[in-house]
């Protein structure tokens, strides 16, 4: 008997159905709810991450770390970032909090890092470290989640992925996400060398941010990857 015509044997096989937990049926529902209601601006560029992986290997300082304190510079230096449209209008933050995309079993929870710019590299790695483990262990509570003004993912724990898209999580105006490292050539002073690239992908809420200023947002932020 032909598979057409044996109506009991399922196209797609033997179908099973689980259930979200918690943490699957958040992620759901704010994706959806990010990607109906902000429209959204996306950039990209390749930095050179060299000297930012050295510093992770030689003295301790995780990239998440040297990524953070680069956004959060940035949008001290540049506050009409470190905001949100709500309501028709534009809010500007006082304090510059980093949501740091967390791993929480199959899913991803975002800590919140009070006063990013303010902290040392080493200060930013202990903490990032400690919410990590937290978040891991499904400890991680409701005010260490809370006030963040901007969200960075480093997603460079999966090599095969070098560019990821960010969401943008509402009340805020942008969020960063950076791709795996990998070695790429780039031209510096006229000369062609090696080095270890990832690729930054801000993605802005359009109502806020325009062209231009999400434009030199990413360039500091760039800069200071480049240089920590």
């Amino acid at each position: 008997m032909s598979d057409i015509a044996n109506a009991t044997t399922p196209l797609k096989g033997e179908t099973t159905v689980e259930e979200p937990d918690r943490v699957a049926r958040a992620i759901g529902r704010r994706a959806a709810e990010i990607r109906a209601t902000v429209p959204d601006l996306e950039l990209g560029r390749d930095v050179d991450a060299t000297a930012a992986l050295a510093r992770a290997r030689d003295d301790g300082v995780s990239l998440t770390a040297t990524l953070v304190r680069a956004c959060a510079i940035a949008l001290r230096e540049q506050p009409w970032a470190n905001g949100a449209y709500r309501d028709g209008r534009f809010e500007r933050y006082g304090r510059v909090n980093a949501g740091v995309t967390m791993q929480a079993g199959d899913g991803q929870l975002i800590a919140a890092v009070l006063d990013a710019d303010t902290k040392s590299p080493a200060h930013l790695t202990e903490e990032i470290v400690r919410l990590a483990e937290r978040a891991r262990d499904g400890r991680l509570t409701p005010p260490e989640q809370a006030g963040t003004t901007f969200t960075v993912s480093d997603m460079s724990e999966y090599p095969g992925a070098h560019r990821w898209s960010a969401l943008v999580i509402a009340p805020q105006a942008a969020a960063l996400t950076a791709g795996a490292p990998h070695a790429a050539p780039l031209v510096r002073d006229g000369s062609v060398m090696a080095a270890e690239v990832i690729s930054l992908t801000l993605a802005c809420d359009h109502r806020i941010l325009y062209g231009a200023r999400a434009a030199a947002l990413l360039e500091r932020i760039a800069e200071l990857v480049e240089e920590p």
